[in-house]
């Protein structure tokens, strides 16, 4: 008997599990994001809710993903952003806007739930379609001056290639 209560302990130790904590994303303030004087064009609220930003008057050097949290091609895509992020924040701007959202709160739990730690607004009534088309995952590489310098349409395939782009539109290599 007391043979099998040791079997047991030690199987049972060897189920125990130290996983690493689950990393957690944030909602991000949008003062970061540089801006002009724009007078006119499409405004979105950023989803920490303290401020607005008018997308004519973005400047670079930025990567612009537009996402939505229903988008299974986009939650496939953002752990590359995760990881871009996460070696280049110093070197340039991200910000992605959340488009086709059912309720904001869809969004912020998104972000929380993918490790995003950049600025998001919020597209919740299709404002964006006009500018940024149909369909996400869309990429946008701002220059300085606020010019889209390219626009890539479908999912990333790796850091690599966000930061081949960012190094190949903007200048800018991590």
């Amino acid at each position: 008997m007391k043979r099998i209560s040791i079997i047991c302990v030690l199987l049972l130790s060897a189920c125990s599990t130290h996983a690493q904590p689950v990393a957690r994303g944030i909602v991000s303030s949008c003062s970061t994001i540089k801006q002009s004087p724009a007078a006119k064009g499409i405004e979105l609220a950023c989803l920490d809710g303290k401020s607005n930003i008018n997308l004519d008057s973005i400047k670079g050097p930025l990567v612009l993903n537009i996402w939505g949290s229903w988008c299974a091609p986009c939650e496939d895509e953002i752990p590359l952003f995760v990881d871009f992020y996460a070696q280049n924040k110093t070197a340039i701007a991200l910000l992605g806007i959340a488009v086709e959202e059912a309720k904001p709160s869809d969004a912020t739990s998104f972000i929380i739930s993918h490790a995003m730690t950049w600025p998001n607004l919020i597209d919740t009534d299709g404002r964006t379609t006009g500018k940024f088309g149909m369909g996400v995952p869309v990429t946008w590489f701002i220059a300085a001056d606020g010019t889209v310098a390219y626009k890539h349409i479908g999912v990333l395939k790796s850091v690599k290639e966000i930061q081949s782009l960012t190094s190949k539109y903007l200048g800018i290599t991590s």
